[in-house]
């Protein structure tokens, strides 16, 4: 048995004192030296800087310097500087609501100086000389330095040697806070940062000249920005990351009509990391870490992502400051969004428009980078380079048995999801994917991939292969290798294809499509099925009735701590209702409000992916040439065709080079 814990004396009620209100308040806004080079690079970019600075020893422990060429401080300011609450960024709760800088509080230079040796030197444009401010005793002397500022803060933590032994290693803490200035980086291309430890330059970003990013700009500047942006990032995160990423631009209106824009660009599938380490989301142009971003860029990417990788990306929300609150968190990265289902929306249609259109559409217009082309191109910024009408193909029927005899399905119309044409009632799904007996055994000349009735364009619908196949971005089929793969020829090489990975995509895309068309219907169940429920989700089902309506459940309460499901979704009537509410309830407690459809979605398209991977062509079924080339031309006009629904690649590039350097020649 535990002793029994000291009666600790009352003691009156009294105010801190100033010294140690700042240590708490350091406690919070100073966790490393990385939190120091963060809030003072904050500073210096309010301040209109273009060239930054940092300079550091002992990975920031022995001392920190930032300098800049801002606008500088007046004398008469220098010391107010360092009280807490001070600061020229807002003066009332209206302009706090609204806030457009880094910094707001006024907390983090009082915070810093209680814990470290700060000295503070700076020029205004309109001084002669500069003036140096000694934290520690407060004393102002005049020095020299050109216009803007510059703070250096020596030996961390000397007054709290308890929390300096938390810290790691110097090199440690140095890459702690290049990355904290690497974040800086990516949203102002126009400011020039260089970083250096023990008088060595460890790194240097050059200035992009243009404007910032988050400021209101006309067609001709936006370009500008979206090539500094992009000049920035090759930079910052290297040559590779701009090939294998696609442009990301959407522009939207919220409830209010208040605009809403998600620029950037996002790493193509086959870049995804097994770690979240290059994920970078701003809000007008702070960088932050929320769940709702993060959940709608994984939401975006969870029908191309391979198992458990994780998707790269960076992106900048430009959104009403009044629509956001950014004084949630001591350390400013979190913030609070008026209307989270907005963001969350315009987020992930933003990545889902961006990674749609299939990447072998760039390979005609030759934007395959040959450092990639062995992982395919990413997208132009502007309309893909595959500008030929829609074609319709009829691809090989969908087998459930290796043995069935070859059929083929009815023609099918590209288009996307509000594309009505030759569109099939949620009844008739089967026939997508089911052997038809009227084809089971088609004749020669029967309607087939070559038909010419399948709606083709002249130019395309009798072409044979050598005709037009250098025009096709996934080329001409050439043969089937071990009954697994296709090999086909384009103008930059040679195409390989997995047949069964593809095909499974396609149809996967197909049946998605067909029940898009339609409102998903309720089956009440025969006997209610009741489960105990905790706390949370009683509460979440009677908050969200609405919500569960919509998606055809019915959840009602049978006593305060038991719910009952009374109606599922008709299409996952087959399922576990009890486990299918428990899932929805979960996530409605965690999504923002009105995303509860993604639930039902996702369950949903695990079991047309099901349908999808028992349908598509299986290994060793000989495909005939046409057959080959039918189903390329629906990969090239299949959204996402570059992935399966597992998140495996469909195809891959071989170049001619590629090729001369495995048989020496040229050399």
């Amino acid at each position: 048995m535990n002793a029994p814990l000291p009666s600790v004396p009352r003691r009156p009620i009294r105010e801190l004192p100033d010294e140690l209100i700042s240590q708490i308040a350091a406690g919070e806004v100073v966790e490393r030296p990385a939190s120091v080079v963060r809030e003072l690079v904050d500073n210096a970019l309010d301040a209109g800087a273009t060239q930054i600075t940092v300079r550091l020893l002992a990975g920031g422990v022995r001392l920190i310097a930032v300098e800049d060429d801002g606008g500088g401080i007046p004398p008469s300011e220098l010391a107010i500087a360092l009280k807490r609450h001070a600061t020229s960024k807002i003066a009332s709760l209206q302009e706090l609501e609204s806030v457009a800088t880094m910094g707001f509080r006024g907390e983090a230079l009082a915070a810093i100086n209680s814990v470290s040796e700060l000295s503070l030197l700076s020029r205004s444009a309109d001084q002669a000389t500069a003036f140096m401010l000694d934290g520690r005793t407060g004393e102002i002397q005049p020095a020299a330095r050109s216009q803007g500022t510059t703070v250096e803060v020596k030996e961390l933590f000397f007054s709290t040697p308890a929390r300096r032994k938390f810290l790691k290693t110097d090199a440690t803490e140095l890459a702690h806070c290049i990355d904290a200035v690497r974040r800086h980086a990516l949203a102002r291309p126009e400011v020039a940062f260089a970083i250096w430890h023990e008088g060595k330059l460890v790194e240097q970003w050059r200035a992009c000249g243009v404007t910032p990013l988050t400021q209101d700009a006309s067609a001709d500047s936006d370009t500008q920005i979206d090539h500094a942006f992009k000049q920035r990032l090759a930079d910052v995160l290297g040559e590779d990351f701009i090939t294998a990423s696609v442009t990301v631009d959407y522009q939207g209106r919220d409830a209010g009509g208040r605009a809403i824009r998600v620029r950037g660009r996002a790493g193509v599938p086959d870049t995804a990391r097994s770690r979240a380490d290059q994920q970078f989301s701003y809000v007008n142009g702070r960088y932050v870490r929320d769940k709702v971003l993060t959940h709608a860029a994984r939401s975006a990417y969870e029908d191309v992502l391979h198992g458990q990788r994780q998707p790269v990306y960076a992106l900048h929300i430009e959104i009403d400051p009044t629509r956001v609150d950014v004084n949630v968190h001591p350390t400013k990265i979190e913030v609070r969004f008026r209307d989270s289902r907005e963001v969350h929306q315009a987020v992930r249609h933003a990545l889902e428009d961006a990674l749609a259109a299939p990447r072998a559409q760039a390979a005609v217009a030759g934007e395959i980078a040959p450092a990639y082309a062995q992982l395919s191109a990413s997208l132009p910024p502007a309309a893909p380079a595959w500008t030929q009408p829609a074609m319709r193909f009829d691809t090989p029927g969908i087998e459930t048995r290796e043995t069935a005899p070859r059929s083929y399905g009815a023609p099918w119309t590209g288009g996307r999801a509000d594309d009505t044409r030759g569109g099939h009632p949620i009844q008739d799904l089967a026939a997508l994917w089911q052997p038809s007996a009227a084809s089971a055994t088609p004749a020669v000349g029967a309607p087939g991939l070559d038909s010419p009735d399948t709606g083709a364009p002249p130019s395309t619908r009798n072409a044979t292969p050598g005709q037009e196949g250098s025009d096709w971005p996934l080329g001409k089929a050439l043969a089937q290798l071990q009954g697994i793969y296709i090999l086909a020829e384009n103008a930059q090489g040679l195409v390989i294809v997995d047949m069964h990975a593809a095909h499974e995509r396609i149809v996967y895309e197909r049946l998605k499509q067909q029940l898009d068309l339609h409102t998903l219907t309720s089956q009440p169940l025969l006997i209610p099925a009741p489960f105990a429920a905790t706390p949370q989700e009683v509460a979440t089902a009677e908050a969200h009735a609405d919500t569960l309506a919509s998606l055809g459940m019915e959840v009602s309460a049978l006593s305060p701590k038991t719910l009952a499901v009374r109606a599922v979704p008709s299409t996952l009537a087959q399922g576990d209702a009890v486990e299918l509410a428990r899932g929805v309830l979960a996530e409605l407690a965690e999504l923002p409000h009105g995303e509860g459809a993604r639930v039902i979605e996702r369950a949903r398209n695990e079991i047309l992916g099901t349908m999808a991977c028992h349908g598509a062509v299986r290994a060793h079924r000989q495909l005939t040439l046409a057959e080959m080339n039918a189903l390329l031309r629906d990969m090239e006009h299949t959204e996402r065709s570059d992935q399966c629904n597992h998140g495996r690649p469909t195809w891959r590039q071989v170049t001619l080079k590629d090729l001369d350097a495995l048989f020496l020649r040229g050399r």
